[in-house]
């Protein structure tokens, strides 16, 4: 059976899963759509969660951003799974208490004020947008290569499949849809990692592996990678990150955009009660676990991996790397890998010095320039898209084509579990809070959940055009959404739930101020509404304000809105009485009510 029959034949059986589930649970009410009827067990939710949680940013991206970076991208998993805490320590069990379908209908009631909830809808619909385009960028990565079709028709055929699930079946369908996604990403990320660190250590363990010894030149593997890419021009795998403000910053907006995620915080309010909302919190907490402590061993191997598939003699070698370096891979001897993901685009080779060899390292090293000179190279041959190497890994580790088949469904669930439950998310706050709540309260279910339909695949369509030119890489695009998030709908929640005398007026300037601020310092350096050549300035740390890069200025949008809010309040009126009883109320754990529909 050729790999592409084996891709689609696990592709498949993934999509007749998921359809089939999401036609079983479809959506018969509204409460059903929003919060899946509220009934759904904690280790489910949780599985949920999780699988909501992993998007192509997390499978696909994270991997491939810590192989090209390093320690210095570690950032993204420690932001992430610091914002997981925040959320389930100090947000959600408090929002389920309060009994409410979405973020916007919290904020709507909490601070008393319908363009609260308004502005609250243009966050979380500027954040999920966003977000979605990662998703999108990551599906068509995967689509295109599995399906051997161009990134473009991947994105499209990955925007016809959320739609048939997440269209029909709302959150109940989602629900149990992620529950078989988490089953199957996490098979498809764990299972090439085990092979792959037996391989190259003999250490079945990813995580141990990657502190273990390369077995083929007997160097511990983290010391090994260092020495290949150092022979390359690059700086150690290992090295310390220069711009400190910088790391602390993202590691910031990337906490403070997942605890502010209204796609994620929904999942909350599926459950019955607010223990259950703790201990979903736990068990997602869990199963988040055994894909991250995984990706920094995927990371480090791929980059090997790939670095002595170009360069074969550097595997085994422990001193003379120059001479490793001068028996670069000839390009028409390369592996099946290169030339099927060449297809797709994600992978090309400019031969500049033409000598049918390809030659690649940082040409961007000023010091490796007189080197690269004396070997009579002209510049680094091979551009290889980040997102392709947790996907490609597999292939370029020689595996068995099953494994290969699998890793597609997983990379494929991975987008599409994230896509679904923001474009639910999205759904949720133009039907319930925009609609029925603030123009048309006498809509009817059947006319709400209708609008809630067309409201989504008008997001699809949306987040389809732009994932076609994204403003970077998967996980660079969903950094940028998180910094949204954190800077707009993350201090709004905070001050709703622990400051009884946050009043509506410091509220609303307190988002309107984070979200102007963070979107005119991304669209300054990324293009207006991300539309390339729109940009103001080149997106170089040379340009950025005081080292700042735009993917890490949603913590200092968030201190903006803090701040705005705070001064603001001082000198407005207090809430009224029954709303700071509210807010007592909520911070004390005396039950809670069922979230209702208004």
């Amino acid at each position: 059976m050729s790999q592409f029959a084996i891709n689609l034949l696990f592709v498949g059986a993934s999509f007749a899963l998921y359809i089939g589930i999401a036609i079983w649970a479809r959506a018969g009410s509204t409460k059903d759509f929003y919060v899946a009827g509220g009934g759904v067990h904690p280790i489910t939710n949780g599985m949920a969660t999780a699988a909501d949680w992993m998007s192509a940013a997390s499978f696909i991206s994270m991997a491939g951003l810590l192989a090209s970076g390093g320690y210095a991208n570690s950032t993204f998993l420690m932001g992430w799974t610091g914002g997981y805490v925040i959320l389930a320590m100090l947000l959600a069990p408090y929002l389920r208490k309060f009994g409410k379908f979405t973020v916007p209908d919290f904020i709507g009631d909490r601070f008393y004020s319908n363009t609260a909830r308004l502005v609250a809808v243009i966050c979380l619909i500027v954040a999920s947008v966003t977000y979605v385009i990662g998703q999108m960028t990551g599906a068509g990565v995967a689509f295109s290569r599995f399906l051997e079709v161009p990134n473009t028709a991947g994105i499209w055929i990955a925007a016809a499949i959320v739609f048939l699930y997440a269209v029909f079946g709302g959150m109940k369908g989602i629900t149990y849809t992620q529950v078989a996604q988490y089953v199957v990403l996490i098979i498809a990320y764990t299972i090439p990692a085990v092979f792959i660190a037996m391989q190259l250590t003999g250490n079945p363990i990813p995580m141990f592996g990657m502190f273990s010894t390369h077995t083929e030149s007997g160097l511990p593997l983290l010391e090994k990678l260092d020495d290949v890419v150092n022979a390359l021009g690059f700086r150690d795998y290992t090295a310390d990150v220069d711009n400190k403000l910088n790391m602390v910053l993202f590691t910031l907006s990337l906490m403070v955009g997942t605890a502010g995620l209204p796609h994620v915080i929904i999942r909350f309010f599926t459950v019955p009660r607010v223990a259950d909302a703790r201990w979903s919190a736990g068990w997602a907490l869990v199963f988040i676990a055994l894909l991250y402590l995984t990706a920094p061993a995927v990371g480090s191997m791929a980059r090997l991996n790939l670095a002595t598939t170009i360069y074969p003699e550097m595997a085994g070698q422990v001193e003379d790397y120059d001479a490793a370096a001068e028996q670069a891979l000839v390009y028409e001897e390369r592996p099946g890998w290169i030339r099927t993901w060449e297809e797709t685009g994600l992978i090309q080779f400019d031969d500049k010095n033409n000598d049918g060899r390809i030659q690649v390292y940082n040409d961007s090293n000023e010091e490796y320039a007189e080197v690269a000179e004396s070997r009579g190279w002209e510049g680094s041959e091979l551009t290889v898209n980040n997102d392709i190497l947790v996907l490609a890994n597999p292939e370029i580790a020689n595996l068995p084509g099953w494994v290969i088949g699998l890793i597609a469904a997983g990379g494929i669930a991975a987008a599409l579990s994230t896509a679904a439950g923001l474009l639910l998310a999205i759904s949720s706050a133009i039907s319930h809070d925009l609609i029925k709540t603030m123009i048309n309260p006498k809509i009817t279910e059947k006319g709400e959940m209708l609008a809630a339909r067309i409201s989504m695949a008008g997001a699809i369509l949306v987040a389809t055009y732009l994932g076609l030119n994204p403003p970077g890489f998967a996980a660079q695009t969903v950094a940028l959404a998180f910094g949204i998030a954190g800077a707009s709908l993350f201090p709004a929640l905070m001050m709703g739930i622990f400051s009884k005398k946050m009043n509506n007026s410091g509220a609303v300037a307190g988002m309107l101020a984070g979200l102007a601020c963070t979107l005119l310092y991304i669209f300054t350096y990324l293009g207006w509404l991300f539309i390339p050549g729109t940009n103001m300035l080149e997106n170089t740390a040379d340009n950025w304000l005081f080292g700042i890069s735009p993917l890490s200025f949603g913590a200092v949008g968030a201190l903006i809105n803090f701040t705005v809010a705070f001064l603001v309040c001082k000198v407005t009126d207090e809430p009224p009485q029954e709303i700071q009883e509210l807010v007592e109320s909520v911070r004390y754990p005396k039950g809670a009510g069922v979230a209702v529909d208004h």
